[in-house]
């Protein structure tokens, strides 16, 4: 493949990077459904996709470019939160908490991990594990309990002990 076309195809995933971060997930879409093969750059492209679509609100659409990109580099954590939003809200709890959990073998020190492995394992009702991560993230970034009080996932774990503790207090 020639370098001219590899530029190009940097300047076209470059442009619906940027149109997603304008907030302008249409511009990037368009872009990205341009082309039917990003050869090089496939983690990206799918990787972009996924993310463009999961803005979009169009989870169950985002799942395969987001599970192409998670084949092509298992354990990427932008990837495994984007799996883990996409599968809870595709009412896929289950596989969002495995997305989370093989991330978590190559990152055990991400906290975000971490963090989004709480919520749901708080959503599946499992205050043990929910607890548990959590205080993990809250180890690894103390900043992350400024999230816990507008975190609706928490919900079903307000009024346990262990949570109130590690939440702080509210206000």
């Amino acid at each position: 493949m020639s370098q001219i076309i590899i530029d190009r195809i940097k300047r076209q995933l470059s442009a619906a990077e940027g149109y997603l971060t304008l907030n302008l997930p249409n511009h990037a879409l368009k872009i990205l459904e341009s082309r039917a093969d990003w050869a090089t750059m496939q983690f990206e492209a799918s990787f972009l996709m996924g993310e463009t679509l999961r803005v979009l609100g169009r989870y169950r659409d985002a799942l395969k470019p987001l599970e192409v990109a998670a084949s092509l580099r298992p354990g990427d954590v932008g990837v495994a939160i984007a799996l883990g939003w996409c599968f809870k809200r595709t009412h896929r709890l289950a596989q969002a908490i495995d997305a989370l959990a093989r991330a978590l073998r190559d990152h055990p020190r991400e906290p975000l991990l971490h963090y989004n492995l709480a919520c749901y394992w708080s959503l599946a009702n499992n205050a043990g594990k929910a607890i548990g991560s959590l205080a993990q993230a809250l180890e690894l970034d103390p900043d992350i309990q400024t999230m816990i009080a507008g975190e609706s996932d928490f919900d079903p774990l307000r009024g346990n002990p262990e949570f109130e503790r590690l939440a702080g207090p509210v206000g």
